[in-house]
């Protein structure tokens, strides 16, 4: 249809221009302006435009495509956000597989409040480094551990994604051997078909484990648990993108696809509440999170939190020191937010950022004696084999990363993400932009970009002297605060004493 239309206009505008070139100028500038101006004047919603008609369009215009102008014209390498263009050039070149070193030194102001480096030793590369190191996940009532790897693809659900960054996702974690969270959408055909490791999320709407009343059902959660493919499963208490705030499926959205894989009847309206309605107290979680392992077959069973208040956390933490219920794995967000769309007041204020919410938490964990029975994830911001081991020094035992897998997968940060106009075919359902992801290639890229990041983490742990990543504490990480202060991170996070907390118990009210 458009190419016909692109050969039969200019055809009929050489005809007209070839015997009446005055009415061609009329009928396309002249009527067409006029037209434009007296909807303006017309118009009550825009001043600009009612009181600089036609011209005042020019203002909406370049309004609309700053954030393109801003990205390829005006900001420089480091000015990016939420990253910065050096920062999204590194995961191209390694989902590339093209050389990743840079020239000329670091772009960095190493003077600056804010710069962060971690220390290397004079006796550095003494020991090769696994370069596919893991960490086994399962505690004394998990029947069937998980070895994970230290990098894996956070929670987006189908929906939010395409089927197409879905099924290159899964294939490449296939490919690196690491693990790729459903989100709370539900497990979708896309996750299962290329067969790689999943973590399946479980959030407030309860989607692949709904009954019909919206509440948890026990007999689909078991049936979907023991999917093969289903290494881990995660009880989604809140995100960092906006913690606290649940959302709305809208009916026209709610495709019989969709529904089909989120338990839920097509072309209604879908309410995902901000809480669960499953428990209402600290035990209640845990024992949900037991019902869910013995569902599961004994799976590793976790959940997943941006740390907000902080005394619901104590009183989970002692809930777990009386009744003996304890999760396998706790995933800690940051409020600085992730992928899903959210407000702008709870991508921003709401919510503790990540380093200081995994500090906290295991911190908290020390204190009452629970770390060495838990694994703790860091699932914020996390890019760069720095970043991993920024997470890991902190007390975190792997990562899970969101961003990193989706520019890996070929996203240009259009931020286009809520808008269903992602121009590389990955935030998006339309078919049309869809089909630009080609899943084999990106598929590919994935697993480049785990590889190649998990060889720059070995290559850390070697200059820093270190026999095993799992050697790495806070002293190895230092910030600058001021222009003339540095503090290592065990300054900044002094640790807490194994079991140090027990014996605050029976006072809740006490400030840590």
């Amino acid at each position: 249809m458009f190419i016909k239309l692109s050969i039969i206009v200019p055809a009929i505008v050489i005809g007209i221009s070839f015997f009446w070139t005055p009415v061609l100028w009329l009928f396309l500038f002249i009527i067409p302006i006029l037209v434009l101006g007296y909807i303006d004047v017309s118009q009550k919603n825009h001043a600009i435009r009612k009181n600089f008609p036609v011209v005042g369009r020019a203002r909406y215009m370049l309004e609309s495509i700053r954030p393109e102008i801003m990205q390829y014209f005006v900001e420089n390498d480091r000015d990016g956000r939420p990253l910065d263009r050096v920062t999204r050039s590194m995961v191209y070149q390694r989902a590339k597989n093209v050389t990743d070193t840079v020239p000329f030194g670091t772009q960095m102001d190493v003077y600056e409040t804010g710069y962060e480096w971690m220390n290397h030793s004079m006796y550095a590369g003494k020991v090769k480094v696994d370069e596919d190191p893991r960490v086994m996940v399962g505690g004394e009532h998990c029947t069937q551990p998980y070895s994970a790897s230290l990098l894996n693809i956070s929670a987006m659900s189908f929906g939010s994604l395409s089927q197409n960054a879905v099924l290159a996702m899964n294939k490449g974690a296939k490919l690196g051997r690491f693990a790729h969270n459903t989100g709370e959408g539900g497990v979708s055909p896309y996750h299962l078909e290329p067969g790689g490791d999943l973590i399946w999320q479980v959030g407030t709407g309860y989607f692949g484990c709904r009954a019909d009343d919206g509440k948890f059902s026990p007999e689909k959660f078991a049936v979907t648990s023991k999917i093969p493919n289903i290494k881990m499963i995660e009880l989604k208490i809140s995100q960092g993108a906006k913690p606290g705030h649940g959302g709305i499926l809208p009916a026209k959205k709610n495709t019989p696809e969709i529904a089909a894989i989120r338990g839920v009847k097509p072309h209604t309206e879908v309410d995902s509440p901000p809480s669960h309605s499953a428990f209402k107290n600290a035990e209640g979680l845990l024992k949900m999170i037991h019902e869910m392992r013995e569902l599961s077959g004994g799976k590793p069973v976790g959940f997943k939190l941006c740390i907000g208040i902080k005394q619901e956390f104590y009183d989970i933490c002692e809930a777990m020191v009386r009744t003996g219920l304890k999760p396998d794995f706790i995933t800690i967000d940051g409020g600085e937010g992730g992928t899903g769309a959210a407000p702008v007041e709870f991508s921003n204020s709401l919510g503790m950022p990540m380093l200081d919410g995994l500090a906290f938490a295991v911190d908290t964990l020390r204190g009452y004696g629970l770390k060495e029975d838990i694994k703790v994830i860091a699932s914020g911001k996390v890019i760069s084999s720095f970043h991993i081991a920024r997470a890991l020094a902190i007390g975190a035992d792997f990562c899970n990363s969101a961003r990193a897998m989706m520019l890996a997968v070929g996203c240009i940060q259009a931020l286009q993400c809520n808008t269903n106009t992602c121009p590389a075919g990955v935030a998006t359902q339309d078919p049309e932009l869809m089909k630009g992801l080609d899943v084999q290639d990106k598929s590919v890229r994935m697993y480049n970009f785990h590889k190649n990041t998990m060889k720059s983490f070995g290559e850390l742990i070697s200059a820093a002297g270190l026999d095993h990543h799992s050697e790495i504490d806070r002293s190895y990480i230092n910030l600058r605060v001021e222009i003339n202060k540095v503090m290592r991170y065990d300054e900044l996070y002094p640790e807490v004493e194994t079991g140090s907390y027990l014996n605050r118990m029976k006072n809740h009210s006490q400030t840590i």
